[in-house]
């Protein structure tokens, strides 16, 4: 009951702050993050320790400069789902860009998987592709452990007309879309378990890393067009990037595929290494006889 309560409070303020200006959304959770990471706590250790892993040649004040930049993006984004999920659209026209390298709403596009990757503002640009895309679309998700909470999320995503799909039994849902020619939004950049992955390199590291990208591509006969979300400075809002689709991709070896996968993700993350996850336990997973990270 009382899980209930918070979780009904915690959605209302989100509603509320829906309507003030984006500007005061987003400051307030700059504000939220800066005061948290004062705190010891267990996601700003997995920072600090994703970081060292990644970046062991920084010097430790370097690090330590990304984490505080990162933790407050982290709670930034908590907070402006007030706006991606219950904002109308115009306001996320407002402060969402796109840089394009495709024609979005072009009515042949061939069977497509949109990759995207968990920088904090993967929520807005997956909404906001989503809606420039102006047709129906699937997206992957990965269900939230409180059922309430997952509800309000799974209604906000789909408000664009996409169809959401469990990331548990997604498979054949995926193939029957993409041979109706219907796009499909999905993320392939976390650690989710050994099953269907493969250990490959980030940025050094060995990390269990997902193969659906290149094995749904290859059975759907799907081109693969990743994309990113950047939180523009001076809380301007958002720029949402789409790429040329990727030549010669999926090939015949899956472990190849991830590796190309992880090796673009490196190269977005060198950009803006503070907007990546790295509250996510991306190392939770280690190869046979390697301790815990974590």
């Amino acid at each position: 009951m009382l899980k209930r309560f918070g979780t009904a409070c915690a959605i209302g303020i989100l509603k509320g702050l829906a309507r003030l200006p984006y500007g005061w959304i987003a400051r307030f959770g700059d504000a939220a993050g800066r005061l948290l990471y004062l705190f010891p706590s267990k996601r700003r250790r997995i920072v600090q320790i994703n970081l060292k892993l990644c970046f062991p040649h920084w010097r430790a004040a370097q690090r330590n400069t990304v984490a505080r930049r990162h933790f407050r993006h982290a709670i930034r984004s908590y907070v402006e789902r007030s706006v991606q999920w219950f904002a109308p659209a115009y306001v996320l026209e407002k402060w969402v860009e796109v840089d394009s390298a495709m024609d979005l709403t072009d009515s042949a596009l061939p069977p497509t998987i949109f990759l995207g990757f968990h920088f904090v503002g993967i929520e807005a640009g997956a909404l906001f592709l989503n809606y420039a895309l102006r047709r129906r679309c699937g997206a992957l998700y990965q269900p939230m452990s409180n059922p309430q909470m997952d509800r309000i999320a799974k209604q906000a995503r789909s408000r664009f007309n996409a169809e959401m799909m469990s990331r548990a039994d997604s498979a054949r849902a995926v193939l029957r879309m993409l041979r109706a020619r219907t796009p499909v939004m999905l993320g392939a950049d976390m650690d989710y378990g050994i099953r269907n992955s493969v250990f490959v390199p980030f940025f050094g590291v060995e990390a269990c890393t997902l193969t659906a990208v290149s094995r749904l591509a290859k059975a759907g006969g799907a081109q693969v067009v990743p994309f990113i979300s950047e939180v523009l400075p001076h809380y301007r809002g958002y720029r949402l990037k789409v790429f040329e689709a990727w030549k010669e991709y999926p090939s015949d070896d899956p472990v190849k595929d991830a590796r190309r996968m992880n090796a673009f993700l490196e190269e977005q993350i060198q950009r803006m290494p503070e907007q990546y996850y790295w509250v996510h336990r991306r190392f939770k997973t280690r190869p046979p006889g390697e301790p815990s990270i974590y």
